[in-house]
């Protein structure tokens, strides 16, 4: 009888079969990536080195770049690197490790982005009560639970997928392994699986965008009892993380709520929370943010008097 556990690697069928456009998408991605990551790493270095900004909501700004580095760093090199080769392949083990970390950096993320708004909610709605309720250690224990809760989440993910059999063929219609494509070249009926999967999923990515939206109403309604500039102070940071959130939930719900189906249109959204996501989000917090400017302007000021030297 032969191994139905036959199928060693997968191959991507990419952007396009056509070289040229992959050689355009090359350097458009390979710009796009570095951004990101030297993005996300200007805002770490500035929160680290900057005394203004120690508060934590940079704290938790400083860990939120970080994941997106990871989050990108996950996906964008293999697509890079793809895009230069006609045959783009990868193994079964380096696939199922693309799913854990995809979900586990995810999954982190989701838990950060609460976890910046229930700081903004205690900062705006008990601001007397402030410093103590968000102590050091409380904030560490919170980015703890942030990773922890990523890691379950993604954990119970490739349990559901790990075992299953892939016997051929090994195609997968995308530039990168996710759970959704490996259940269709599954020899197996995946049907109950696939709802385990997209339940796990999709509650997570439901409740949290419930409980972030809930918690800027409650901070909003707050705000009508404060002065016009504490209000105009409070929404333009408020603003920033509602549009981070925005921007990270609305193509994880065009892509997972929709478990039986799959378009062309789901490589490009996949761009987007891969790639541009992580992108944005750096220059949403620092063009919105006067403190991030004027601690990232003072950075560079010290860092040309170093040259200089």
């Amino acid at each position: 009888m032969a191994d139905i556990h036959n199928v060693t690697e997968f191959i991507f069928l990419g952007f396009s079969s056509n070289q040229k456009v992959e050689r355009v998408c090359f350097v458009i991605f390979l710009l796009l990536y570095t951004a990101v990551v030297l993005g996300n790493l200007l805002i770490m270095l500035t929160v680290v080195t900057s005394r203004s900004l120690g508060s934590p909501m940079y704290f938790f700004l400083c860990h939120l770049s970080f994941v997106e580095i990871c989050y990108s760093s996950n996906i964008a090199p293999k697509l890079i690197s793809d895009l230069l080769v006609q045959r783009k392949v990868i193994a079964l083990g380096g696939c199922m490790a693309q799913v854990f970390f995809l979900h586990l950096f995810g999954g982190a993320e989701i838990l950060l982005l609460i976890v910046m708004a229930y700081d903004r909610y205690v900062a705006i709605c008990r601001p007397l009560h402030y410093t103590s309720i968000m102590n050091r250690k409380v904030c560490a224990v919170l980015v703890g639970i942030a990773w922890l809760v990523g890691f379950v989440h993604s954990f119970a993910q490739i349990l559901l997928i790990f075992h299953l059999p892939f016997c051929g063929p090994n195609i997968i219609d995308h530039y990168f392994c996710d759970i959704l494509p490996l259940l269709k070249l599954a020899c197996a009926d995946t049907y109950l699986i696939g709802l385990l999967i997209v339940s796990n999923g999709g509650t997570l990515n439901v409740v949290s965008f419930a409980i972030l939206l809930a918690s800027y109403v409650v901070i909003l309604w707050h705000l009508r009892t404060q002065s016009a500039e504490g209000r105009l102070k409070a929404l333009s940071t408020c603003g920033s993380h509602l549009t981070v959130v925005i921007l990270f939930f609305a193509p994880c719900f065009f892509i997972y709520l929709r478990p039986s189906s799959t378009t062309p249109m789901d490589k490009l959204v996949a761009v987007f929370y891969t790639v541009i996501t992580p992108l944005l989000n750096p220059i949403i917090y620092s063009l919105r943010n006067a403190e991030v400017k004027k601690a990232v302007k003072k950075l560079w000021i010290r860092t040309l008097k170093v040259d200089e030297k």
